[in-house]
């Protein structure tokens, strides 16, 4: 399958780091299952965000299987012969995506309209409001719809890719190559971009050390008690902390993470609703489901089944 990775002025280069799962992917299969060439408008050197330089090849109307649109870290301007450019090729793609704020150069081609995407999360906004046309998706590391792939940020770029190998060869070529690539663990497209500890971040050590423990012990009771212990704190002392650190209480705190594992478990795993209630510390799945409408707004079923075939089994 031949690949076209297409470099924006100021690109960010780790869009590389994304597309080495394509490598990874040829040497783990011994033969070449994709083709790479690197892109540009009008071809030869183009600068990174780094000022990093990189040799491409011109973007012309040679067919390719994929094509990549990679950015930088503003939103980027679409030159008229790239739109064009892209415009055409995508006609004859099979599939056309973005990582970050490539979904913008999609968006001014066009390819966006009636479709469902995402970019990252400081600048959804703005992408929803050029591309009305468009349902941007404020929370998704990254979207498949149809012959449309788009990711949010940078980093996820490398899901996307291996999100790309799954659609082409499977779930395990997928995973084998999210372990040659030692990736911490592979998302999945519906997975939201954002961390409930990075939210709950506090400078205060004790309530870190609090937070890390309930995080490692879902499944426990996670008391206050055993909250401000792990803290070495009284409860009352805890307690008060926690809230002038974090602007939350403990309790809604632990529901919080608790419904981050489980959402990655629903994503990510084929395990019965009951256990990952259980799993992670939920009394009950109706329990489960009451936190869920709380935080997301859905049910814990609505979220697996919007993960999809490329949820990682």
């Amino acid at each position: 399958m031949k690949i076209g990775l297409v470099l924006c002025p100021g690109f960010q280069p780790v869009c590389f780091g994304a597309v080495a799962a394509f490598d990874v992917a040829n040497k783990q299969a011994g033969k070449k299952l994709y083709d790479m060439r690197v892109l540009s408008e009008e071809g030869g050197l183009v600068a990174s965000s780094s000022a990093m330089q990189v040799m491409t090849e011109a973007f012309d109307d040679a067919p390719y299987d994929t094509l990549i649109v990679a950015a930088g870290l503003e939103i980027p301007t679409s030159s008229p012969g790239l739109v064009r450019l892209l415009r055409a090729a995508a006609g004859d793609a099979r599939r056309v995506a973005a990582i970050c704020l490539g979904s913008f150069i999609l968006g001014d081609a066009g390819l966006l309209n009636g479709r469902r995407a995402t970019t990252h999360w400081r600048y959804a906004q703005t992408l929803q409001e050029r591309f009305p046309s468009c349902q941007v998706e404020m929370d998704k590391i990254y979207i498949a719809d149809g012959p449309i792939w788009t990711s949010a940020g940078m980093t996820a770029g490398t899901d996307l890719v291996v999100g790309l190998i799954e659609r082409d060869h499977g779930v395990e070529v997928a995973r084998s190559v999210a372990k040659g690539m030692v990736m911490y663990h592979r998302r999945s497209g519906g997975q939201s971009q954002h961390s409930t500890l990075l939210d709950l971040g506090t400078n205060e050590d004790r309530i870190q050390r609090a937070l890390n423990f309930a995080r490692q012990n879902l499944a426990q009771s996670l008391t206050i008690e055993d909250l401000a212990e792990a803290a070495c704190l009284s409860p009352r002392q805890f307690t008060r902390l926690f809230r002038a650190e974090t602007g939350t209480t403990p309790a809604k705190a632990v529901e919080a993470l608790r419904v981050e594992a489980a959402k990655l478990m629903l994503e990510q795993s084929r395990l019965p609703i009951e256990v990952i209630a259980r799993e992670v510390g939920f009394a009950n799945r109706e329990r489960m489901r009451l936190a869920f409408a709380r935080v997301h707004g859905e049910v814990p079923r609505a979220i697996r089944n919007d993960a999809g075939p490329l949820a990682a089994l």
